[in-house]
């Protein structure tokens, strides 16, 4: 009997578990695409709207489309009411990302088209799920903090409108350029832990809602979305940036993780990192406190002399997220806010052209052995 390959370092590494014309990523090189559109182009003329499209339709919009997908995301800004009633009963324990999982699965069972599968229904519930989870993000988090919910603008861009619910004002649009690109950078990354999880809820016939709880579930982990709040506890942590190379031979010494850095994809600095650090600095120097980017410089050339280790995505987006006023408890479901694009289009994808997602596992239990009766074991 023929027996499936391992992953060499177990975690499915290196093993290839399905095909997508969604995100291509070099990891030889730092290179990241989408539907063949280098991140850096994107991120310097997109936004994340065209980016919405172009995973959903494997194309950038046209004018006309691209003004229609807008007009749809703003008709549908307004989740249902009794979302709000999970947001204000929550207990202050609850983690923000076992709301917006909560919640999500809440408008799954309200939503017009819950039983319909079809790519028609399914891109207009990601049109929903996208116009939706920053708005349930940033109302939650007013409401849970005791400020009086603001309503969102329906002409305004998914990033202006999630810093104004959670602001309660008129945003910069500096900042919210900054958002966008975060949403964009963030939108989609291959099959990483969560996208892996939503197609296999997919897989099964489950609805879009399902699997995206499923991936809130994933995302939620500090190996996967929760890791740009470990930096930021880092960062917190240091005396200052003299002190930063004292404190991370620390850290290695004690066998402690530094979170922000090494990827399972990328042999060299992540692109998306490249782009980060530069709005770190801009943020900062327009806000006038550049302390956090000047202690994430130092914690990334102290690891990077120390263990040779070139950055990932979450180094730098945990000083961006402070520098926009981002509470750090949201680093994670405004992550979520942006993959919510890449986990639609995975599932769009996966219900086209399905396949159940059944992998095999090696047995390394005990061998074959007669039963004991209970009376004489």
């Amino acid at each position: 009997m023929a027996v499936a390959p391992l992953a060499p370092k177990g975690g499915l590494e290196g093993i290839i578990a399905g095909r997508s014309a969604l995100c291509e990523i070099d990891g030889e090189t730092g290179k990241l695409l989408y539907a063949g559109y280098d991140i850096a182009d994107l991120a310097e003329h997109s936004s994340f709207e065209e980016t919405c499209w172009l995973l959903w339709h494997g194309e950038l919009p046209t004018q006309p489309e691209l003004a229609t997908l807008a007009q749809a995301l703003g008709a549908n800004l307004e989740p249902r009411a009794t979302v709000w009633d999970v947001a204000a009963d929550a207990p202050e324990c609850a983690d923000p990302m076992d709301l917006l999982r909560t919640q999500v699965s809440l408008l799954g069972m309200s939503d017009p088209d819950c039983a319909d599968n079809g790519e028609h229904a399914d891109h207009a519930k990601a049109i929903r799920l996208v116009a939706q989870s920053g708005v349930l993000v940033a109302t939650s988090e007013r409401i849970r903090t005791g400020l009086r919910p603001v309503d969102p603008d329906p002409t305004r861009s998914i990033a202006w409108n999630l810093l104004h619910l959670l602001h309660g004002d008129e945003p910069d649009e500096q900042d919210v350029r900054a958002v966008d690109v975060c949403l964009i950078l963030h939108a989609e990354h291959g099959m990483n832990a969560s996208t892996f999880a939503a197609r296999v809820t997919a897989a099964t016939l489950s609805d879009i809602h399902s699997a995206v709880v499923s991936a809130i579930g994933t995302l939620k982990g500090p190996l996967h979305g929760g890791a740009n709040e470990r930096v930021m506890e880092l960062l917190r942590q240091l005396p200052d940036v003299d002190g930063t190379r004292a404190h991370i031979e620390q850290l290695l010494a004690n066998r402690k993780r530094v979170m922000g850095f090494g990827h399972r994809v990328y042999r060299t600095e992540d692109p998306r990192a490249t782009i980060l650090r530069r709005h770190s600095r801009d943020l900062g120097e327009r806000h006038g406190d550049t302390r956090w980017y000047e202690l994430t410089v130092a914690v990334e050339k102290s690891v990077h002399q120390l263990k040779g280790l070139y950055p990932n995505v979450d180094l730098y987006s945990a000083s961006v997220y402070t520098s926009l006023g981002f509470p750090q408890r949201l680093f994670t479901p405004i992550f979520a806010v942006s993959r919510m694009a890449g986990w639609t289009a995975n599932i769009i994808e996966q219900h086209r052209d399905n396949r159940l997602i059944r992998p095999d596992s090696e047995y390394v239990g005990a061998p074959p052995r007669p039963y004991v009766p209970l009376s004489e074991r």
